[in-house]
């Protein structure tokens, strides 16, 4: 069985010329888009309709928005407002997707040359690695490249 191929992306420190011809190279045929908040004005090029728009005329990607994979907003907060320990945050993120079992809902089909994408430009500390890397412990067959 090929293993699923699992890319991740953050839009952050990016033209949109370097964010789209990135997912372009790669392959990408979905982008799933895991922000709790992905109408904000800071979005810039990455809101959730113009992203929508931009992914089928520039690539014919698709776009799906999976608020599931995202931090709850008392999580995010403590993080980012509250400048909170990484450590913390993604203990209290880990424990929330196995609450969600969010491997269990839906196919890793769905998965299978599709990209994360999230706001942060490197995933280091941010929670687009810690899915990928969820869900490949809890399915095994999974390839992550981070774009």
């Amino acid at each position: 069985m090929n293993p699923i191929q699992l890319y991740t992306i953050g839009f952050t420190q990016k033209t949109a010329e370097q964010f789209f011809n990135t997912l372009l190279k790669a392959g990408v045929h979905r982008l799933i888009d895991i922000r709790l908040n992905n109408s904000s004005q800071l979005a810039g090029f990455t809101k959730k309709e113009d992203l929508k728009y931009f992914l089928t005329v520039i690539g014919n990607i698709d776009y799906r928005h999976l608020p599931e994979l995202a931090p709850t907003k008392a999580i995010l907060d403590e993080y980012k407002k509250n400048k909170g320990d990484w450590a913390v945050y993604e203990q209290q993120f880990l424990a929330l997707l196995d609450g969600r079992k969010v491997e269990n809902k839906w196919s890793a089909d769905l998965f299978h040359q599709s990209c994360l994408l999230c706001s942060e430009p490197t995933p280091e500390h941010c929670h687009r690695r810690l899915v990928a890397e969820y869900l490949k412990e809890r399915w095994g067959n999974v390839e992550i490249k981070h774009l």
